[in-house]
Order: C-alpha cells, then sequence, then structure tokens
C-alpha cells in the first residue's frame, strides 16, 4: 500500500479545467518533486489531497484511506502540510509554534498536555533544533523558519508530508541544506510531496518528478529519465542542455540565444 494515491483526479471551476484524469502514487520514503509552471493546477493538487476541497471528481488515498468527507482532526493524523512561508500574528516561541502541529487533532481550545509536549521536543530533535526552543519565530532567518515549519509537521506524528515550494525564500546556500535535511527525513521512512520551480532540485534530490502542464499530467518517472531538455522546455518555455559531471550528478544549463 502507496502512502498516497490519486486515481482520475479533476477538477474544474465552472467550465475551467484545473485538473484533469490526474493519477499517481507516493511511495514510502520517498521524495517526490512535483513540476510545473505556474497555473497548472499545483496548487490546486494540493488542495484535493489535504482535503481543502472536496469538490473533485476521482479519488484520493491516504494510507488506504479515502480521504472524501473526512473531518480536519482525521485529516491531520493522515498528513501534514508544510507551506512556503508563514506570517503568524504574534511573536510565538519555537515551541509554541511547533506545539500547533503537535495540537492539531485535539479539540477546539484543548490545552496541549505532556503527550502533545513530547512530541513537539521529539519533532524538534529529528532536525537537531531543540536548541531553537526558547527563541523568538519572528527572530529566525528564513531558513530556520521554514525548518520550524516542517518540525511542526513532524509534530503531527504522521508519516507523510506535503511541502509547498519550501526553498522558494531562501538563499542558494538555505537552499540546499534544507533539501539535505528533507532528504534525509525521507532516509528515516518518511513520505514528502515536494513542490518546486528548479528541476535541479529535482535532479538531486527527488526518487521521480511529477510534472503537470496544461492541467494534465505532463510525465512521471526517475528524473533522468524523464526529465529532459524537452520537457523543461514544454514546461517553462526555455532552452537548456544537461550536463553530468564526475560524480554522475545532472544539472540542467539554459543556452543563451541571440536576440
Amino acid at each position: 500500500m502507496n502512502p498516497l494515491e490519486a486515481r482520475n483526479l479533476c477538477f474544474s471551476y465552472g467550465s475551467r479545467a484545473i485538473l484533469s484524469n490526474v493519477n499517481f502514487s507516493l511511495e514510502r520514503g520517498e521524495l517526490l518533486g512535483l513540476l510545473g509552471p505556474n497555473g497548472s493546477g499545483k496548487t490546486t493538487l494540493f488542495r484535493c489531497i489535504l482535503g481543502l476541497d472536496n469538490s473533485y471528481k476521482g479519488e484520493v488515498f491516504l494510507e488506504g484511506e479515502n480521504i472524501r468527507n473526512k473531518n480536519p482532526g482525521a485529516m491531520a493524523r493522515l498528513a501534514a502540510y508544510v507551506p512556503q512561508a508563514h506570517h503568524p500574528s504574534f511573536n510565538y516561541t519555537v515551541m509554541d509554534m511547533v506545539l500547533m502541529g503537535a495540537s492539531s487533532g485535539k479539540r477546539k481550545w484543548a490545552l496541549p498536555g505532556p503527550r502533545q509536549k513530547a512530541a513537539a521536543e521529539e519533532a524538534l530533535a529529528k532536525i537537531n533544533f531543540l536548541g531553537f526552543r526558547d527563541r523568538n519565530f519572528r527572530e529566525l532567518s528564513g531558513g530556520e523558519q521554514q525548518m520550524v515549519l516542517i518540525a511542526r509537521a513532524l509534530a503531527q506524528q504522521t508519516q507523510i508530508l506535503i511541502m509547498d515550494e519550501p526553498t522558494a525564500n531562501l538563499d542558494y546556500g538555505n537552499q540546499l541544506r534544507l533539501l539535505m535535511n528533507i532528504s534525509g527525513l525521507c532516509r528515516q521512512g518518511y513520505s514528502i510531496l515536494l513542490s518546486t520551480h528548479n528541476p535541479d532540485h529535482a535532479f538531486l534530490f527527488a526518487r521521480r518528478v511529477l510534472a503537470l502542464h496544461n492541467n494534465e499530467l505532463a510525465a512521471m518517472g526517475p528524473p533522468a529519465d524523464v526529465l529532459g531538455p524537452e520537457l523543461i522546455h514544454t514546461l517553462y518555455g526555455v532552452k537548456v542542455r544537461l550536463r553530468k559531471d564526475e560524480q554522475g550528478i545532472i544539472s540542467s544549463v539554459p543556452i543563451m540565444e541571440d536576440h
């Protein structure tokens, strides 16, 4: 049983199709990279998978359970979401932020108890962030804030993580450090669907890629097999060539054209 599976997933706003017959699965311990241009349906796909919009057609399964009509508490026990940024109204401590994830399945207004506090500490320990527990979230760097958001997701104690462009607001070094941490979570058994606009991130870290274009599944498979110059041009409208270094790592190089 795969942790996540979508079958014939369709979504539309009136007569405007956003997703058309999308079929894919996320394997246990896999980092699946989601690629696609703006407007290709990535955000809508996330909303369907997370149960935020049930007006889709088709089926979505998390840990073998059909998610249609599941309440937020049940969804929080199946999958956790990591946004690309978060701007809280109050300057919460790191521990308070992570406790929000640990308490996501509890009743409204219920205070976190010893079990939730232990889950929050365990989540911070998994990413070597316990030393940040008393820091204020707003005073952290972008990369540090993103790690706290990941810890908040881990505190939900689900093995499925949905990440929406987690490197979007980070510098080059923090992008790589964050992705290495995320890759390490997969080695611990987490299954991660991660969207990115950078094909090189997929080459470096993804086991497989899922590409959306014109509201449909354009390609799916190992990056080295499916993410060629033709697909990159189809997705993003730029011409590239691929190169492989001495270690066999593939990267894309833009082809500069005279105008």
